[in-house]
């Protein structure tokens, strides 16, 4: 049976950047091993799901990615990012996804991610002390200056609004029910985020950023309320056993909902100096237990938010130069693709479309001469929606592989 090893660059693709010569992060990048990639097998641009309106998730994207349509089967951020950090969930529980952050006195906003704190645990022990009445509330340490927030009670309902405008310079927002069910949930979450705040704003992890000149972690944002759903698994769904590698908790909890084992690495930590060269070495070891391996890589989009695009050409040439350690993968379909793209100029997700090629040692190449945004347009695969990149990676019969199959649907 053919294997696959399906790699996601977070944030990958992005606007030309003038600093650059007018060439994204991922053409100004050198990336010899990508590009041997992209000329040996077959490429295309994948057009990222997303709801009318909007912009792009990234876990829409990543569910999108694996073939489950997010209208139907995202169960809400929030329970992502709880399962992300290893939490078990009941059916009862409401989840959401939280973000330390930086206000005034009057809650105007002065940075959503309290400068990218990182080392948080002291301020979430001191929340954990918190009692709310008619139910109890449980906080996580998630990725960076994220946390995963569990609303234990009876009759809650997940159909709140956020707090979070996502905009520095704005307000807090206030929450509020979307349904008469949810008032109970809006009113634990309200007493606990009031409560939260004085706490904060007094402890001595935050008084001490202050003095050293840093931005204090005084508020918490919650967004992405959800519940859990049940599902069709991923082994159900394609009959194959799946594991994935990742660092970040969204991409763990994504993996985790839809069955995938995961596969720890030492040092997988979702940052620009997570460890790549043994991402690499574990994706390539673990093939003979898996026949498909999700490996995330997270700080392509990371960087894209802080409008640093030195920082991400930079750390796509050391994606580069680790991949070059699974070339010579037998019997091994490689994926190398984006959820969506983060653009640098405007530190946000945008609407561009994600390049993605495929390869196989015994692939005939569309003879793409580099893997970029404006040259994989010109791949085999086309322009496509992102729902039918499973489909386009694989066929199932009976449970076996048909690799020729694949090529004959292209």
């Amino acid at each position: 049976m053919k294997k696959i090893l399906l790699i996601v660059l977070d944030g990958l693709a992005d606007n030309p950047i003038p600093q650059l010569k007018n060439k994204t992060p991922l053409e100004a990048a050198k990336t010899p091993n990508l590009d041997f990639l992209a000329k040996k097998g077959i490429c295309g641009l994948v057009k990222p799901w997303v709801q009318k309106g909007k912009l792009p998730t990234s876990e829409d994207c990543h569910l999108a990615l694996f073939g489950y349509p997010p209208k139907i089967f995202n169960p809400g951020r929030g329970v992502l990012e709880v399962l992300g950090i290893g939490e078990r969930i009941s059916p009862e529980d409401v989840c959401l996804r939280g973000n330390f952050a930086t206000v005034k006195e009057d809650l105007t906003i002065l940075d959503r991610r309290a400068g990218r704190i990182e080392k948080t645990l002291p301020l979430i022990l001191a929340l954990n002390k918190i009692n709310v009445e008619d139910g109890k509330v449980i906080v996580k340490k998630a990725f960076g200056h994220r946390i995963g927030i569990i609303i234990k009670g009876k009759d809650l309902s997940a159909k709140i609004t956020s707090n979070d405008p996502k905009k520095v310079g704005e307000k807090v927002l206030k929450i509020l029910p979307k349904e008469k069910k949810a008032k109970k949930t809006v009113k634990i979450l309200n007493e606990f985020l009031n409560k939260a705040r004085e706490i904060l704003k007094n402890h001595p992890l935050n008084k001490r950023r202050e003095k050293m000149g840093k931005l204090p972690a005084n508020y918490i944002l919650v967004r992405g309320a959800g519940k859990w759903k049940k599902i069709k698994r991923f082994k159900e769904k394609y009959g194959l056993r799946a594991g994935f590698i990742a660092g970040g908790t969204l991409y763990k909890g994504i993996a985790r909902y839809l069955g995938m084992e995961e596969i720890k690495v030492e040092g997988a930590n979702g940052l620009v100096n997570t460890n790549l060269k043994e991402k690499f070495t574990q994706a390539q070891k673990n093939l003979k237990k898996f026949d498909f391996i999700f490996l995330h890589i997270k700080a392509t989009d990371t960087l894209a938010e802080d409008g640093d695009f030195l920082g991400k050409k930079k750390f796509i040439e050391k994606v580069d130069k680790n991949i070059k350690l699974i070339l010579k993968l037998e019997n091994t379909l490689i994926v190398v693709t984006g959820d969506h793209a983060t653009c640098c100029d405007l530190k946000r997700h945008c609407l561009n479309y994600t390049p993605i090629l495929i390869y196989e040692k015994n692939i005939k190449g569309d003879k793409c001469q580099m893997f970029s945004e404006k040259e994989c347009a010109k791949g085999k695969l086309g322009t496509f929606p992102q729902l039918k990149v499973m489909s386009k990676i694989f066929f199932l019969k009976s449970k076996k592989f048909l690799f020729d199959q694949f090529y004959s649907q292209i």
